[in-house]
């Protein structure tokens, strides 16, 4: 069965892997062929969704996605048998196999699909075969872990058989330990053994000296009452063994009260063996008075020996068996047992022999005795210090032993560290690099995508605009190239959307990068807007500085300025700077060295925030310079600096005071709790948090923030640090140790110190974009930054970890003597902690330094450029030796700029001096002109009114002006972009109108087939010749009139793309654009005069009044078809003006003077576009005469308008004298003198050009002027003149603006025109060139023909004409070859004895006939 299912699954199914019979549970196991065999079947849609892959995830996911389709089938298929499956099971992934085969099998007798099977399912049977999945697909996963899960299995089970491998290693271990013990046991056992056979043999030896002096012991002499003597002596020996019995008796009571005194001073173990040894003795003395009686009573008979031999084997036998009990102690107390028996013995052997009294034995035995007891006690003493010697020795070689296995284990686990963390390191440093070079890989695949991008558009319009690309397009083109934009538009944006699309945004983005382009180049007249060499005096106008000042005045009135802060003070030190680099680079050493050498104060944050909780936790309470005044704080008024205090640590402290209970204070401020379960310090104290130093304060913030568990912010860092700058004598320098660590610190602190926020956006809404105020400076002044020098130490990353493994290694070196005193310093301890901090914090240090050093680098080296790098992997002393000359060479830097700067002041003050001393020479001044840097601007009062009506209109009026202008340059570059297209259009299209078929190869094939038709033998006859020369004839003059046709259709199409109005219809919408230019700068001008107007009459105290005068309208061109005339003049605001341009009619006529009409009207086209062209540049022309005229009419009549007013001002007072000295004369002929005023003073007013004098009224009011009147009109007169320099400044500005439209005005038609005719001219050459080309193929083709009839041949291959080209194709052939004649083969002959090829075979048959096996 494997066989029949592995040559389906390989011949039939052709799966992507062949499978043999044994592996269908190992290729099966996944899942994925099982899909690939059903999506083959076209039964499994979501093939493409199953992963190959043999982790769990992805078995998971693919027999989930099986089972549906099973079911469908009718296979039986469950959770358990997927995972059988997927476990390997023998014989269930064949089982599966088989059943498939079966129903697939079944599926394509019946011909159905998998969705015809679906469909043909009952609907209640199909839910409940989802419910079923469902089910299906959470018991799955409840019988197969996850991936997580095996992968987590997989980890325990090595670090199980790596714990299962250590513990074996430590049963070794203990093992080899116990045998060690054992054998040093063992020993011991064996010297015991040995001490004790010695002191048995020592104690035979006594036993056979004591049997000798008994057995030597002389007999009494004989005594004829011998028994009664005998019972006498007896009785006594008896007496004195009961006495002698009492007394030793006594003595080892004496012995058992020293013995327990003594063994008081010792550990329980000797406790223990003196207990023995005494019990030992007692049962030693408990068998001698037994003894001893018995030696008394029979000494001399030989009984008595064997009595005492066996006593002394059976104590002998017992002392053993004790000796086996109690090993450490014995040797010493059996010899002092038998030293006291022997002294015994002796006393008895004495007693004996000397025979002396009672007494005497008495006091021996006890000196006996007390000798044994002294030689016991200082037996046991020596044998007990040796034992706490040799057990000290062993404790001490254990305890060596195991610092040197401890050590080792830390040295191998060290190295195993470095070895992992390099690991992790040169990991990392691998993904950056992969990350920096992936990210330069997309810099450069995005440049070089857009270089190519630029090559195709310049190729493509290079074929657009036959090699002519305009200037413009490169310049926008490369504008678009600069900013990373796209070449090619993504997506319409015609018309726009209300939600753009990303693609949309784009060309959006694009749209607004030309537009502000173009508008700059407007505005400043530069680029495409630059005036022409020919007319260099229209130079861009220069800036209205009246106009500016007026505006700037409007804009702080109406938009006043925020007061800036007042930047913080610090004292001017000699040097300011900061030291930078990786973990381990040298700061901390460099610094020092530096603030021992050079006298300069070191800081280090975290050294400061340590210093400042410490400050905070000893409660140190502010000097009363630096006391912060209580009603500011009570109040939250921080925005005035306290001495040399920034404002942060102001809010940090008041944030601090509201919010935070101090819990960790150790003053004796009374605490109470408010209801909500706050503390808080009582109102009667004012002594709590308050009265802290600042320092304390930034230490209690700190200490809050670090209990919390978070990290201490940037900006409470940097008041710390500033605090401590604050501190800081000024004579003294600073330097900063490893601050600051991100650009976020750098920027915070360049703010706090300096005052001067880099990266605060200018908020003031009142900024002006068409004028500048001249007196007012475009940028802040340049302050110095707060670091004078910022030094970075620059070590590889490898050099760092290398630091790290020699630092470990030196430590591990230190003797512990060494260590003692270093763990007695304090500072030393907290040194070693960071240090350990730091050695496991060593990669993450790395790697944030890396992340956060390349903005860094940027600010200190572009921003600011002070960043100066110093090597940092050569020697200390001589990185610490360049660091100091760097600072050193700072210092004289400062210094000298120092003394620069006041040796200049000096000098000016020295000149000043020097010129008041000398006298003024009167000199006539020229006068002042108003606008220039030596004029004083009119700031008189305006009322509230004017700034608020006049700013808004202003802003609309530069709103409007820049909208405008943008719009209108950008319908002139789409008018461009249209051009172009269209010329390549009409060319395009030309050329393929002239590459259209025609029927010229119809005649010609035609032609040679009959002159093919005519017979051979006819071909030599002159008559036949010359009816085939007069057929060539009439084909030469048919295909003449084709082609004669066919140029006049060309001519006809082209004379209809040049007369089709594209050209005059592009003039007229180009001139429209120009001509609203010209209406832009004429609005704005009539509105800036407008605002003028109504500026200085508020300043004069006069109400604005209203100009009836309507603005100014340029009229554009009329190119609205008739019908949509109709329909807009009803909504018309704008003038048009009629522009009908000649149309000229072309007739052309089929006849043979069709050069002269079609030459003739080639002129007339010409002189036509000529024509057009002048008026054209007349009517832009005229426009632009009309623009400057109404500039210059509404300044003039602003001028006469004024001065009309300032002599109606005049005559007033003489009208009011007259009234008084007339007051009989009648109302009418008042009224007549003064409408005759009124008559008489315009009159004046417009032949006169300046203030009107006339002498009546100076004759009239003798009234004598007061200064105020005299003040006011000396204002009024400053006034009206810097009113009217204004005007004519913005004049002659608006004139310069205009005329240089007209310049380009003209240009664009004129490039217009010129491109248009180029491609007419270009499309009446190829008219040309083509038709002298086809003339040509045909008079080839005749040639041809008159050399076939000439030479009587017929044309064999194929005459082909198309279109300019004429040949005769080898590969076709008009008249069939041939046939060739039949061959006969030769007849062969047999020779004289030679045989024939047919001879033979018949020979051969005959053989094979008579003997077919050839025997």
């Amino acid at each position: 069965m494997s066989e029949i299912l592995c040559e389906w699954l390989n011949e039939e199914v052709k799966l992507s892997r062949s499978v043999v019979p044994g592996s269908f549970s190992e290729e099966f196991s996944t899942g994925y062929l099982l899909g690939e065999l059903l999506h083959k079947y076209g039964l499994q849609d979501d093939f493409n969704q199953f992963s190959q892959s043999r982790v769990a995830n992805a078995k998971l996911n693919n027999f989930s996605r099986l089972e549906p389709t099973l079911h469908l089938l009718g296979v039986q298929f469950n959770e358990n048998v997927a995972q059988d499956i997927m476990t390997g099971q023998h014989g269930a992934a064949t089982k599966l196999l088989y059943e498939l085969y079966i129903a697939l099998g079944k599926k394509r007798k019946a011909k159905l699909t998998g969705v015809a099977m679906e469909a043909m399912r009952p609907a209640a049977t199909a839910k409940l075969k989802s419910i079923e999945s469902a089910l299906y697909r959470e018991h799955l996963k409840t019988l197969m872990p996850c991936q997580a899960d095996l992968q987590l299995q997989q980890i325990s089970e090595h670090f199980q058989i790596k714990s299962k491998a250590i513990e074996d290693k430590m049963a070794c271990i203990q093992t080899a330990e116990q045998q060690k013990v054992q054998k040093l046991r063992e020993e011991q056992r064996a010297q015991d053994i040995e001490k004790h056979c010695i002191g048995r043999r020592r104690q035979n030896e006594i036993m056979a000296r004591i049997q000798a002096a008994i057995i030597q012991v002389p007999k009494p002499p004989p005594n004829h009452t011998i028994k009664a003597i005998e019972a006498k002596t007896l009785l006594k020996k008896k007496r004195e063994a009961e006495e002698t019995y009492k007394e030793i008796k006594k003595f080892e009571k004496s012995m058992a009260e020293n013995a327990s005194a003594v063994h008081n001073q010792v550990t329980d173990s000797d406790i223990q063996e003196s207990l023995q040894t005494q019990k030992l003795q007692a049962t030693t003395l408990e068998t001698t008075p037994q003894t001893a009686t018995e030696l008394l009573s029979i000494y001399s008979d030989d009984e008595y020996i064997r009595k005492i031999q066996k006593r002394l084997e059976e104590d002998t036998f017992a002392r053993e068996q004790q000796e086996k009990r109690r090993r450490k102690m014995l040797m010493d107390q059996l010899i002092a047992h038998e030293i006291q028996e022997e002294a015994y013995r002796e006393e008895q052997l004495i007693y004996r022999l000397m025979r002396q009294s009672q007494q005497e034995r008495r006091v021996a035995v006890q000196l006996m005795h007390v000798r044994h007891e002294k030689e016991v006690l200082r037996q046991n003493r020596i044998f007990r210090e040796k034992q706490y010697e040799e057990r000290r020795l062993k404790e001490f070689q254990e305890a060596l032993d195991r610092e040197a296995a401890l050590a080792k284990q830390e040295k191998i686990d060290y190295e195993e560290q470095i070895i992992k963390e390099r690991e992790h390191h040169e990991k990392i440093a691998v993904e950056r690099a992969q990350a920096r070079y992936k990210k330069h890989y997309c810099i450069c695949w995005e440049v070089i995508d857009q270089i190519v991008d630029l090559s195709t558009k310049v190729g493509e319009y290079h074929i657009l605009t036959n090699n002519k690309i305009p200037l413009k397009l490169m310049c926008d083109w490369k504008e678009f190239f600069f900013n990373g934009k796209p070449m090619y538009e993504q997506a319409s944006i015609q018309p726009l959307p209300n939600e753009p699309r990303p693609e949309q945004f784009v060309e959006l983005n694009k749209m607004n990068l030309l537009d502000e382009k173009d508008y700059g180049e407007y505005k400043s007249m530069t680029g495409e807007w630059c005036p022409t060499e020919e007319n260099s005096e229209n130079k861009p106008p220069p800036n209205n500085n009246i106009l500016g000042h007026v505006l700037r005045r409007l804009m702080e009135i109406f938009y006043p300025p925020k007061p800036k802060p007042s930047p913080p003070i610090f004292p001017s030190f000699p040097i300011k700077g900061c030291i930078l680099g990786k973990l381990f680079s040298g700061k901390t050493t460099c610094v020092k060295f530096i603030e021992k050498v050079c006298n300069i104060q070191v800081l280090s944050v975290d050294t400061l925030v340590q210093e400042a909780i410490q400050a905070f936790l000893k409660n140190e309470m502010k000097s009363e310079h630096n006391v912060i005044p209580q009603e500011a704080k009570s109040s939250g008024e921080q925005n005035e600096v306290q001495k040399n205090f920034s404002k942060s640590p102001l809010k940090v402290l008041t944030k601090l005071q509201t919010e935070t209970p101090i819990n960790g204070t150790k003053g004796n401020f009374p605490v109470k709790k408010d209801p909500s379960g706050q503390e808080f310090k009582s109102d009667n104290s004012q002594d709590g948090l308050s009265k802290l130093s600042v320092r304390a304060q930034l230490g209690a913030a700190s200490q809050k923030l670090l209990k919390k568990g978070k990290s201490i912010p940037d900006e409470l860092l940097i008041d710390v640090l500033l605090e401590a700058i604050n501190q800081t004598p000024p004579e003294k320098g600073w330097i900063v140790d490893g601050f600051p660590m991100t650009i976020n610190q750098a920027k915070l602190f360049e703010k706090a110190y300096t005052g001067i926020d880099t990266e605060a956006k200018d908020t003031n809404p009142g900024k002006l974009s068409l004028v500048t105020d001249a007196r007012v400076p475009n940028k802040p002044p340049v302050t110095s930054p707060a670091f004078d020098v910022s030094i970075l130490l620059d070590i590889s990353d490898t050099m760092v970890l290398k630091r790290v493994a020699n630092l470990k290694s030196d430590k591990s070196k230190l003797s512990p003597s060494e260590q003692e005193s270093n763990n007695q310093n304090s500072d030393d301890e907290r040194l070693e902690e960071k240090i350990d901090l730091d050695r496991d914090q060593v990669l993450h240090r790395i790697s944030g330094f890396l992340d956060t050093w390349p903005k860094l680098e940027k600010w200190f080296s572009i921003h600011q450029n002070i960043l100066v790098k110093v090597n940092a992997e050569t020697e200390e002393s001589l990185v610490c030796e360049t660091v100091k000359g760097i600072i050193m060479e700072e210092v004289a830097k400062k210094q000298n700029r120092k003394f620069t700067q006041e040796k200049s002041t000096g000098k000016t003050l020295l000149t000043v001096t020097h010129q008041d001393l000398i006298p003024p020479i009167p000199v006539a001044l020229p006068p002042v002109e108003p606008g220039s840097d030596e004029w004083i601007y009119v700031n008189e009062p305006l009322p509230k009114e004017i700034p608020d009506f006049l700013v808004p209109y202003w802003e609309m009026v530069e709103n409007a002006y820049m909208n405008t202008i943008k719009t209108i340059l950008r319908c002139l570059r789409n008018e461009q972009h249209s051009v172009i297209y269209y010329l390549a259009d009409v060319r395009k299209k030309f050329q393929d109108y002239l590459k259209h078929p025609d029927l010229k190869q119809e005649f010609v094939s035609q032609w040679q087939s009959d002159f093919n038709s005519i017979a051979d033998d006819l071909r030599e006859d002159e008559e036949t010749k010359a009816e085939l020369h007069q057929r060539v004839t009439d084909l030469r003059d048919l295909l003449w009139d084709i082609c004669d046709n066919r140029r006049e259709e060309a001519e006809q199409e082209c004379t209809d793309i040049m007369n089709d109005g594209w050209l005059p219809d592009r003039r007229g919408i180009a001139m429209n654009h120009f001509f609203s230019l010209m209406q832009v700068e004429v609005d704005r001008f009539q509105d800036t005069k407008r605002l003028l107007h109504d500026y200085y009459r508020a300043m004069e105290g006069k109400i604005p009044t209203y100009d009836g005068q309507d603005f100014t309208r340029i009229p554009l061109l009329d190119i609205i078809d008739v019908a949509q005339k109709e329909d807009k003049n009803e909504s018309r605001r704008i003038p048009l003006v009629s522009w009908n341009l000649p149309s000229p009619e072309i007739i052309i006529t089929k006849s043979k003077i069709k050069g002269t009409l079609r030459k003739s009207t080639k002129d007339e086209s010409s002189e036509n576009g000529v024509a057009a062209f002048e008026k054209d540049e007349n009517l832009i022309t005229e426009t632009w005469q009309t623009a400057v005229t109404a500039v210059s009419n509404m300044v003039t009549a602003e001028i006469e308008s004024k001065e009309m007013e300032e002599e109606k001002e005049q005559q007033q007072p003489e009208l009011k004298e007259d009234l008084v000295s007339s007051q009989t004369l009648s109302g009418k002929a008042t009224g007549k003198d003064a409408k005759d005023a009124k008559k008489l003073s315009p009159k004046s007013a417009t032949k006169k050009k300046g203030p009107p004098s006339t002498p009546s009224v100076v004759e009239v009011s003798p009234v004598p002027i007061t200064p105020e009147e005299l003040k006011k009109q000396d204002l009024t007169l400053k006034i009206k003149k810097e009113y009217f320099s204004a005007l004519k400044h913005e004049e002659v500005a608006t004139k310069s603006r205009l005329e240089l439209i007209k310049e380009k005005a003209l240009a664009f038609v004129e490039e217009l025109t010129m491109k248009a005719e180029e491609a007419y001219k270009d499309m009446e050459k190829w008219l040309g060139s083509r038709f002298l080309a086809e003339m040509s193929s045909v008079e080839k083709l005749i040639e041809v023909a008159r050399h076939h009839i000439e030479s009587s041949s017929k044309i064999q291959y194929e005459i082909t004409l198309e279109e300019t080209d004429f040949f005769i194709s080898s590969d076709v052939k008009v008249i069939p070859d041939p046939v060739p004649s039949l061959h006969v083969p030769p007849i062969e002959t047999s020779g004289s004895g030679t045989l024939t090829i047919s001879q033979l075979t018949t020979l051969h048959k005959q053989f094979l006939q008579v003997a077919p096996k050839g025997i």
